[in-house]
């Protein structure tokens, strides 16, 4: 009878690795783990900020507590990890906030996860009751949202509370309330349109945070040319992307061979009549201001000056979409045919000087929703973190005029969606009111690390925070200003409601693919072939 070995059998190429079961599960929980405990000490008004060096020679420097930029920048390779840097990414695309506290939350599911695991409890069956507990869950969230889109006087107050508790979070802290006027002032011009292109953001350096202000109509940051009008009313702009020295010989190591320098002076010339008819066929748009997303050259730029055209070169790209979008033209680039060409209409174009630079000031554009924030400030890294604050506090402001439900933030949320998945656990029978249990636990995770971030005993004013939600006081929440317990509704303390159900549905189910993985398999990395070809 033949022996049977009993060696394991390797059915993956070389370099192919795997994990199996417990170990494929562990390293799922510590990789996730870890990247929750990364940001979790930036959650809260009193969270701290992460200094974000990169690499390479410039090593730039990011001063910032946005969970979706801190994970963005940094590289992962445990693969739960990158699950939870995705969804973050997804947090921020879909809401604009909210990106720590979703990392946090299925972080500390997947750490409850763990110990449910260890307790002999099967994955299928945590699954499960979380599935039972997110769903009480979401319906105790959308029967404590409070909806005044109908009444205008108090939708705005929530708005501006909502921009408050946004900033509060960020950098933009202590001038929470001019930069909260800022946004829902910005986001109130679109008329529930929530396009945000409208909205243009520039940062100037100088001065401090409290000078950024709104400025009705768009801020272009370029010059004029030499020569021309510094002012135009009842401007016709023709936004344009074309190459003003296409007819220059460019073939690469193409040869002219000429007997006398009049020849080369007529091939100039040549050149230059090929120009000035592309010129005159722009011209004949009727306009008085054109603009190129490429370079007009010296002698194109006199010719629109002696037409008395406004020209302006090597407008970045943004700035050509957004100023097209705004003004109601279409980017052109060919002119052939003015009739079929869309032009970009408003009522006056000037010179305008924020701190030291010069800045084309468009006002009275065919599109009046659109305004331009101007931010101030002492460095660049203060600027960055401030426009991320800021692009933050619109994201939410947008959605929420869209979607007009309001909750009380301060942790009162998180404890009200605890407190009826408990209830739920008490009733329900079996292994999975332990999974229940654990979700509620992870819920309270939240409220106890903005405590913690900002230097108060958690154990004591979560437990405090327990009572007041068990007596039915369902609005109540942490008070980070004064480290007691206190009520959202009188402090207002408000966030949006799609933010919240974005995080727990997010959360969960991030928390869900990940606790359902048994086996991780690596492939074999590409191996480099030696290049023998000459140089």
């Amino acid at each position: 009878m033949a022996s049977m070995s009993l060696a394991p059998v390797n059915i993956f190429r070389a370099g192919a690795d795997e994990e199996r079961a417990e170990t494929a599960r562990l390293s799922s929980f510590v990789g996730a783990i870890a990247i929750g405990d990364l940001v979790k000490s930036t959650l809260g008004p009193k969270g701290m900020d992460k200094i974000l060096l990169s690499g390479g020679k410039d090593g730039s420097v990011t001063v910032t507590n946005d969970g979706a930029t801190i994970l963005k920048s940094i590289g992962v390779d445990n693969p739960a990890a990158k699950i939870l840097v995705d969804m973050s990414k997804a947090q921020d695309d879909e809401v604009g906030d909210g990106t720590t506290s979703v990392t946090v939350l299925a972080a500390e599911l997947l750490r409850e996860a763990e110990i449910l695991i260890a307790r002999k409890i099967h994955p299928q069956t945590i699954i499960s009751g979380w599935r039972a507990a997110t769903k009480a869950a979401r319906e105790a969230l959308g029967e404590a949202a409070v909806d005044h889109g109908a009444d205008e006087v108090r939708f705005n107050e929530d708005l501006m509370n909502i921009a408050r508790t946004t900033l509060s979070s960020k950098l933009l802290t202590h001038h929470k309330d001019h930069f909260a006027n800022l946004a829902v002032q910005a986001v109130l011009r679109l008329k529930g349109s929530g396009n945000l292109e409208a909205i243009h953001v520039i940062k100037k350096l100088g001065g401090s945070l409290v000078d950024s202000y709104l400025d009705e109509g768009f801020l272009l940051d370029k010059k004029i040319g030499v020569g021309q009008p510094k002012r135009i009313e009842n401007a016709k702009i023709l936004i344009a992307n074309t190459s003003m020295d296409t007819d220059k010989i460019k073939i690469f190591g193409s040869r002219v061979r000429v007997d006398s320098t009049a020849k080369v002076a007529e091939i100039e010339l040549a050149e230059r009549e090929k120009m000035k008819e592309k010129v005159e066929r722009i011209l004949k748009h009727g306009i008085n201001c054109f603009i190129n997303r490429q370079l007009i050259y010296n002698y194109p730029e006199q010719l629109f000056a002696n037409a008395g055209v406004m020209a302006i070169e090597h407008a970045d790209f943004a700035g050509v979409e957004r100023l097209a979008l705004v003004t109601g033209g279409e980017i052109a680039s060919t002119f052939d045919h003015p009739e079929l060409v869309k032009l970009g209409h408003c009522k006056l174009i000037e010179e305008v000087i924020i701190g030291e630079d010069k800045l084309l000031h468009f006002s009275g554009v065919a599109m009046g929703e659109a305004c331009t924030i101007v931010l101030r400030g002492a460095t660049q890294q203060i600027l960055d973190e401030a426009e991320r604050s800021l692009h933050d506090a619109l994201c939410v402001l947008s959605q929420t005029v869209k979607e007009t439900k309001t909750v009380f933030g301060g942790g009162c949320s998180e404890m009200l969606m605890a407190h009826a998945v408990t209830e739920l656990a008490t009733r329900t029978p079996g292994k999975e009111s332990v999974a229940m249990e654990s979700f509620a636990k992870a819920l309270r995770m939240l409220p106890t690390f903005i405590a913690d971030n900002a230097g108060y005993d958690s154990a004591d004013l979560i437990s405090q925070l327990r009572a007041a939600h068990s007596e039915g006081k369902k609005s109540f929440g942490l008070d980070m200003k004064n480290g007691t317990v206190g009520d959202m509704e009188a402090l207002g303390i408000t966030e949006s409601f799609l933010v919240k159900r974005q995080v727990l549905l997010s959360a969960a189910e991030a928390a869900e693919m990940i606790l359902r993985v048994d086996n991780i398999l690596k492939a074999a990395p590409r191996k480099r072939v030696p290049d023998y070809y000459p140089c």
